[in-house]
């Protein structure tokens, strides 16, 4: 094997699918990246067995030969080099050279052999999404699944397509995110749960403006590009009946800046008690007062916004972490909090700043307020 390549070039290929390598992997040949080189094609590959990326790029070379190169000490090396073309040279006996302007070094190299075949998808379903649209679903949703490994099928970002729309859903069952696209639409009925590493390489790798080809069956999908592959075996199991726990009926409706809201939660919420950080929320008129206390330590905030409210007057605690991820990952100028009773769930929605066809509904379960 031979081959020249830019030094910038190649770590920023070799950067973009480094992610799906763990820090500590039970099999030694998942610390490599394989390089797979054809004339002047060179794929490189990593994996974790549920996860696999892969990337192309061009280089000069005659060869055609694969073997698996070490990632940590690899990419250490390139991070040090100002941009300038690399020479990598097989010397045999499992030792591959790399030949810079400054220098020389060698490092031990692994058979191909070893390295674990990517998945195929048989029997595959077929779709296409934008790059742009899939990444603005992902990072919508995302932040709301689960982490208990106990209850997998909570831990990723549930795909429910069909022939009227693209549903993209996520909840840890405190909180819930709809995200949904009426202006797209699949073939055929499906949905899938995607884990949460494919997923963030996803939204890092893959630019905007890409058209990304996704095939999938009950096992495994596929994402791929022109120049990158990711393929994950899916989160087994039946997602929650989602749409039963979002309250039909939400009579009592707060309209509110986002910024204000979430400026002021933040702020407020540094007094909250630290395991709950429960803030109350008491709507009277057209005026809303959030509050929140720490008993233990004899600390409590209040702030009282101007709003818009429509219903009874009420108080109603939330989880203030919870509401400001949920603002954050908003861009709209205002938005509304719709609510029923203090023991139902509050649901968020933007009021502006969404395209034609798409829909966001973020609900958070609410905090038993003690007695004032």
């Amino acid at each position: 094997m031979k081959f020249i390549v830019g030094s910038s070039q190649l770590q920023k290929h070799i950067q973009m699918i480094s992610g799906v390598i763990n820090a500590s992997n039970t099999m030694p040949i998942l610390d490599n990246f394989l390089f797979e080189l054809d004339h002047n094609q060179l794929k490189i590959t990593g994996s974790d067995l549920e996860t696999t990326a892969a990337v192309t790029l061009e280089v000069n070379s005659e060869d055609v030969e694969s073997l698996c190169v070490p990632s940590k000490i690899l990419l250490d090396t390139l991070k040090t080099f100002a941009d300038q073309p690399l020479t990598f040279i097989d010397k045999g006996n499992g030792q591959l050279e790399i030949v810079s302007e400054q220098g020389n070094y060698e490092l031990s190299y692994l058979s191909a052999d070893d390295f674990p075949e990517t998945p195929t998808i048989d029997q595959a379903i077929k779709t296409s999404i934008y790059s742009d649209i899939l990444i603005e679903a992902i990072n919508k949703t995302i932040f709301a699944a689960g982490n208990d490994e106990h209850r997998p099928v909570m831990t990723g970002v549930f795909f429910e397509w069909s022939e009227e729309n693209l549903k993209f859903v996520a909840t840890d069952a405190h909180r819930l995110v709809k995200y949904s696209r009426s202006d797209l639409s699949a073939n055929a009925t499906s949905n899938f749960i995607m884990p949460k590493k494919p997923l963030n390489l996803i939204k890092n790798i893959i630019p905007l403006g890409e058209e990304i080809q996704i095939e999938f069956n009950e096992t495994n999908t596929q994402f791929k590009t022109e120049n990158i592959s990711i393929v994950c075996r899916l989160i087994d199991g039946k997602y929650p009946a989602y749409e039963a726990v979002i309250p039909k009926e939400n009579p009592n409706v707060l309209t509110i800046n986002r910024t204000m809201f979430l400026n002021s939660l933040r702020r407020v919420s540094i007094f909250a008690n630290k395991s709950t950080h429960q803030v109350r929320l008491k709507l009277n008129g057209n005026s809303l007062v959030i509050s929140a206390e720490d008993v233990d330590f004899s600390n409590k905030a209040e702030e009282k916004l101007p709003c818009d409210y429509n219903g009874e007057d009420m108080q109603i605690g939330f989880n203030a972490k919870f509401l400001a991820e949920m603002l954050n990952n908003l861009q709209s100028e205002d938005i509304t909090l719709s609510m029923s009773e203090p023991n139902r769930a509050g649901i968020i929605r933007p009021l502006d700043g969404l395209e034609d066809g798409e829909e966001i509904l973020m609900l958070v379960m609410p905090l038993m307020l003690s007695a004032n």
